[in-house]
């Protein structure tokens, strides 16, 4: 019973600051990642080194130590209150129990009274760059005894390895995210979160060059939004923004996976169907304007009706066969709808 007890009372000793190491810890998006080499090779090391059979990497969460990589046997995580590492978080940098049975803090511990029955441990806190301690490397055998000097100063150096990894890793990943969100910002237009102009043209270029090797069908549909300039006039520019922003978001959510939608200027948007023939360009066009109609808009507690025209061409590999031609067929269709009373489509004839 004393035991459990003991147990108990190291699940609950947290540090004053346990949820400013928590935000270190998170800071570095490691918990629960795959497996790896290179963390591996240190623990594998460790042991070897210290001439144990077990080494852990172990990070200490908000209710369970998480194990990164271990030498000498598979785990997963341990609930906190059964795992030494815990220890690490209490302020010690270093940490060693030469018989884990003859400590209370750690006697009644599954690791210590259950198979392999772990005598020694001793580890080396992962302290990150604000001085939180996050974890452990440790070392642990199943015979009572200690590290000799020597050990132990290449476990600290180890630690060290360890932590700089996990700062590459995170490193690697800002970078990543930092790249992606430099793409997206250069490819996207902010405002309706469509492709912006440059992008949609250049996917066009590459859909056009597709398209014309292997001969398959290839549509645009060429969409301004009817009387947008009075909507700017007379609600102003921030409603108007509300507008392209909403048939952007709808837009969005109406086009396949392999579609191209994007802003192609001002209130003129296009998409770009890849494999898709006049047929069903035109289909899509016209579910497209009766999704846009029906589309609920306000200025202020006013309702504001918004519709659109729209245009449709389709590649015929003779007079439409390029990039340029397939836009101007669209444009054209375009100008034919909105000439013929707006809120139409209007298909180019093949």
């Amino acid at each position: 019973m004393l035991a459990a007890e003991k147990v108990h009372t190291l699940s609950i000793a947290r540090p004053q600051a346990d949820q400013f190491r928590l935000a270190a810890l998170h800071r570095y998006h490691i918990l629960d990642t795959p497996a790896c080499e290179d963390f591996s090779f240190l623990t594998e090391l460790a042991a070897k080194v210290c001439e144990v059979p077990y080494a852990f990497i172990s990070l200490v969460d908000a209710e369970r130590v998480w194990i990164k990589s271990c030498t000498g046997m598979q785990m997963g995580e341990l609930p906190r209150g059964e795992s030494y590492c815990s220890l690490a978080v209490l302020g010690e940098a270093a940490t060693e129990i030469p018989d884990l049975t003859q400590d209370f803090r750690t006697a009644g511990m599954a690791l210590t009274v259950n198979a392999p029955f772990m005598r020694m441990y001793s580890s080396v806190a992962l302290t990150s760059s604000d001085g939180f301690a996050i974890g452990t490397l440790c070392v642990m055998d199943t015979k009572p005894g200690g590290l000799n000097p020597e050990q132990h100063a290449t476990l600290v150096k180890l630690a060290r390895q360890v932590m700089a990894l996990i700062e590459l890793r995170a490193n690697e990943k800002a970078l990543e995210a930092t790249v992606r969100e430099l793409e997206q910002l250069a490819t996207t237009d902010e405002l309706t979160g469509l492709h912006n102009r440059r992008s949609l043209l250049h996917r066009l270029k590459f859909e056009t060059a597709r398209a014309k090797r292997f001969r398959s069908p290839l549509s645009a549909v060429m969409i301004d939004l009817d009387h947008f300039k009075r909507i700017n006039d007379e609600y102003g520019h921030a409603v108007g923004d509300q507008v392209l922003a909403s048939v952007g978001r709808l837009l969005r959510e109406s086009v396949r996976v392999i579609d191209v939608p994007g802003r192609y200027g001002g209130e003129e948007l296009c998409v770009i169907l890849p494999n898709t023939p006049i047929e069903g360009a035109c289909k899509f066009a016209e579910s497209l304007r009766a999704k846009i109609e029906a589309q609920v808009h306000y200025a202020g507690p006013r309702l504001l009706p918004v519709t659109a025209s729209l245009g449709v061409a389709s590649f015929d590999h003779m007079e439409i066969a390029d990039a340029e031609s397939l836009l101007r067929q669209a444009d054209a269709s375009l100008y034919r709808a909105k000439h013929a009373g707006r809120n139409r489509v209007e298909c180019s004839p093949n």
